[in-house]
């Protein structure tokens, strides 16, 4: 494997400008789990809203398609209502451009059919117009051999269309009250590693299993990958890690890289890379970009009141690199 040059030390998650607050500061209520795409001038923010267990339209009942000029500041363009879905959660949805110049909206929620997480797609020329009447289904539990499949980070290089999504690894024997939550990543019954399917149009992909498995220490239950930037050698990668599901929505920020996008090395065994100052310590879906010779961090952060809030922070580049998605 070649060197990869990590150019940006850990970074302050108090330090960031607050982008999306949540419905009310209490724990349970969250705005995050955001996917950031640059398009030329304009960004296009993808997040979820969610609501304590319990609540009215609990778990991820709102996810939404936002445009802003300088990065801070977003205005809806689309959004959708878990209940559209027939779901009783959605987690992320990623943004990504479309080969005619329009743009595919990849979404995750959980299936009504099997209570197991999946992963679809919509394609229209603007956010705007996107109709979940005519989404296809991309990865399911039952096309990837998992118990289930969701949050994904879609990026291309040269041909290749490369799709990392969190994924339940598949059980050692029949437990269908594992699923019985709709959420399975909540009950410990199994681990939930990086997969990765590659496809050559966008559309039909090819699933290729597990490339940043989980570790030994406080990353021994999951290690979901985030996001991923083109750096000096390789690829860097923010991925969230947790020791158990006890920890299951206060994942912490580690590091992974990679020469090839199929082989990846965590470099954050001995520990989280990032955590905020209080509560849980969480800091969570890492979306990192390279703009104008910054870094551009985009991440889910634990307030002292136990709510989750969505901030920014810019970060001079020591060295030029690369968008997340060349």
């Amino acid at each position: 494997m070649n060197r990869v040059h990590m150019p940006l030390p850990p970074f302050d998650p108090t330090a960031g400008t607050v982008v999306l607050s949540p419905e009310k500061n209490e724990p349970g209520y969250w705005a995050g789990c955001a996917g950031v795409l640059g398009d030329g001038d304009r960004y296009w923010l993808t997040y979820r809203q969610r609501r304590p267990r319990g609540a009215e339209a609990e778990r991820g009942w709102r996810c939404a398609v936002a445009v802003s000029d300088d990065g801070i500041g977003f205005t809806d363009v689309w959004a959708v209502h878990k209940d559209e879905l027939g779901s009783s959660s959605m987690e992320r949805f990623c943004l990504t451009p479309a080969g005619d110049g329009g743009f595919r909206l990849f979404i995750s929620y959980v299936d009504p059919a099997d209570n197991r997480w999946r992963i679809d797609a919509l394609t229209a020329k603007d956010p705007s117009a996107f109709d979940l009447a005519t989404r296809r289904p991309v990865l399911t539990a039952a096309s990837t051999g998992t118990e289930g499949v969701k949050d994904p980070y879609v990026m291309s290089v040269g041909p290749v269309t490369y799709l990392f999504a969190s994924f339940a690894a598949a059980l050692s024997g029949p437990a269908p009250e594992a699923h019985a939550t709709g959420d399975i990543y909540n009950v410990g019954a199994t681990t939930h590693p990086t997969g990765l399917a590659t496809s050559l149009d966008g559309e039909s992909f090819t699933w290729h299993g597990t490339v940043l498995p989980v570790g030994a220490g406080w990353n021994r239950y999951q290690t979901r990958l985030n996001s991923v930037v083109h750096v000096e050698g390789g690829y860097v990668g923010f991925y969230d890690g947790s020791a158990s599901h006890e920890e299951n929505y206060e994942e912490r920020c580690g590091i992974a890289v990679s020469a090839d996008l199929f082989t990846w090395h965590r470099l954050s065994d001995d520990g989280p890379w990032v955590t905020a100052p209080h509560g849980t310590g969480s800091v969570r879906y890492v979306e990192a970009l390279i703009v104008d010779g910054e870094w551009r961090l985009y991440y889910e952060m634990t307030r002292a009141d136990g709510a989750h809030e969505l901030r920014l922070i810019r970060v001079p580049a020591r060295r030029s690199g690369t968008g997340p998605r060349p």
